[in-house]
């Protein structure tokens, strides 16, 4: 019957009056059918269209059945009579069926396959799971999780139920494998797509192109075995001329209101063996930890080639720079005699209000320490081992972050950048007794993409990030006992600590130095206790000392009192 109907557009042509029962213009998306005459019996039109329907209808005498049916039928009769199946187009009394088939026209889908194919993905999820998630196969999430589960079972329909069972365990096997520590497939992200768009940015913003003549040197703030860290600043884009610095005009140019930009500066030393090469790896550190961990290292601005020799300047010399963030570390702080207090102010944004003395300081070591150790965990989660964590490499921001520098001696474990396997750079005072980020026995490491594809198995057999919990635990120490703040209390400490066979409580029973362990033995002893666990020797598979993921869980952390002073401070505070 349907194909011996008027097209659209003959009907629309022929008949006017019926697509709008007022006469007027026809409706874009529908047509309104009416039947039956108009209330002032006009003739509206309607007449001679069913006649035409009618005419339609006849069938050949063979068919007498039919053709009774279709010569008797009334105009409702028909309305009812028409199939209402989106896969046959638009019908009369059905604008749903209608816009159905429209839309399958206009796109060229054969709507009985689409309405297949809909079918069959929601049915590939399992209705149970769909009502525990509150939903139906109408939502399109459903949808098209379900089409995805039909085309994967299109894809294995050659395969037994054992078989499905085999490769659906091995697929989720290599996932958890791929993103275990230290993250293959996010170290290949890092590696092939966001290390050159972070180069093409910085290009486009002329990080990569810095130079001599952009900076000033101010005052020497600390010097290592293989650089010197000046104060700096940008010298300003107006065109001024930029006098020599030197005596009392350096210390003065972080005073100086005509650099508007302050930087920190390190120059790597020229003719100091290894030097170029660690230069060269904390470069290379900065912006990798840049981009996976940011919030963990001062801000790098990039570096520049010395043109010409000038003051400090030596031509062919290498520096690097970041953002001034503040010129002051945690050793400068400890050698301080008013430490822990003179960092509450930093930590907690006010002087903390309602607690006793000793109760403050704890706080303020506790904030260092929470926030050292989520750098760690954040940094390892990368592969990356710092190497070198003690107070002068923890950078104090005016904000009061504490912040990792110098990465001079990390090492990439997930592709072996910086890593020999029996050359060590350490720092006597802070390196564990494995004296080794891996052992030493380990084979040099294979090119970096298979290395990357081998690390999981290799840090998980060793855990390296447990080389710097140790150091962490260290400096915990020295934060909350005052003895081994000076260079001579930390190797007495050491000396000890090695006769004890690295058991805190063992040397607690034997030294005879009577060290303050107050700030630690707060609070049922929490603080005394992480450090048993960070200070310790590793057992076997790594057992025996802390990851920084598990130091964090520590009941000395999830007390939170350092992380609430600060609200309760503001609060209880004073004009």
């Amino acid at each position: 019957m349907a194909a011996s109907l008027l097209p659209p557009a003959t009907l629309a042509k022929k008949y006017p009056t019926l697509l709008h029962p007022f006469g007027a213009k026809p409706h874009a998306q529908r047509l309104i059918f009416r039947c039956g005459a108009t209330s002032d019996g006009a003739d509206d039109g309607w007449a001679s269209f069913l006649d035409e329907i009618k005419s339609s209808l006849q069938v050949g005498p063979s068919d007498t059945v039919a053709s009774d049916a279709g010569a008797g039928a009334t105009p409702d009769d028909l309305v009812t009579a028409l199939p209402l199946d989106p896969s046959a187009g638009p019908t009369i009394g059905d604008t749903t069926n209608a816009a159905a088939g429209a839309a399958n026209e206009l796109l060229g889908v054969d709507a009985s396959a689409a309405a297949a194919s809909s079918d069959a993905g929601a049915g590939a999820i399992p209705d149970g799971l769909l009502s525990a998630l509150h939903m139906d196969a109408s939502n399109p999430a459903v949808r098209a999780a379900g089409g995805a589960l039909s085309r994967l079972d299109a894809l294995t329909a050659g395969l037994s139920d054992a078989q499905r069972w085999a490769l659906l365990g091995f697929l989720g096997v290599t996932w958890l494998y791929l993103t275990a520590r230290p993250g293959v497939l996010s170290g290949a992200v890092d590696a092939y797509v966001l290390a050159p768009l972070q180069l093409a940015l910085d290009s486009a913003l002329g990080r990569r192109s810095l130079k001599m003549s952009d900076f000033v040197v101010g005052e020497r703030i600390g010097e290592g075995s293989f650089g010197v860290v000046f104060f700096g600043a940008v010298v300003p884009k107006n065109g001024a001329v930029v006098e020599e610095r030197s005596g009392r005009a350096r210390t003065s140019l972080q005073n100086d209101d005509r650099y508007k930009e302050k930087v920190i500066l390190k120059k790597i030393k020229v003719g100091t063996v290894g030097a170029k090469e660690c230069g060269d790896y904390e470069e290379w550190f900065n912006y990798r930890v840049a981009r996976a961990a940011p919030e963990t290292c001062a801000d790098f601005l990039g570096s520049f080639v010395a043109d010409k020799t000038k003051s400090e300047f030596v031509k062919g010399g290498k520096w690097l720079v970041w953002k001034f963030e503040g010129d002051r570390t945690l050793a400068n702080y400890l050698n301080d005699r008013g430490f822990p207090s003179n960092l509450e102010q930093l930590m907690f944004g006010r002087a903390l209000r309602g607690l006793g003395t000793l109760e403050r300081d704890a706080l303020v070591v506790k904030q260092v320490m929470r926030q050292l150790v989520t750098s760690l965990k954040r940094i390892h989660g990368t592969g990356i081992v710092h190497r070198d964590i003690k107070p002068s490499n923890l950078v104090v921001t005016r904000r009061g972050q504490v912040k990792l520098i110098d990465f001079g001696a990390a090492t990439d474990l997930r592709i072996g950048k910086n890593y020999v396997p029996d050359r060590t750079l350490l720092d006597p005072d802070y390196c564990p007794p494995e004296l080794y980020v891996l052992p030493e026995e380990t084979p040099e490491p294979p090119p970096e993409p298979i290395a990357a594809i081998l690390s999981p198995i290799l840090w998980q057999l060793n855990n390296p990030d447990l080389f710097d919990m140790y150091s962490a635990g260290i400096v915990l120490m020295q934060m909350a006992i005052p003895t081994l703040r000076t260079q001579s209390g930390l190797k007495n400490f050491n000396s000890e600590l090695r006769s004890a066979g690295y058991d805190l409580n063992k040397w607690r029973q034997s030294t005879r130095r009577r060290p303050d362990l107050q700030i630690l033995d707060l609070d049922s002893g929490r603080g005394w206790d992480l450090a048993t666990k960070l200070i310790s020797q590793r057992g076997a598979n790594g057992g025996g000392r802390l990851s920084a993921a598990a130091a964090l869980r520590h009941p000395y952390f999830l007390l939170g009192g350092d992380q609430a002073a600060a609200v309760l401070s503001k609060l209880s505070l004073s004009k």
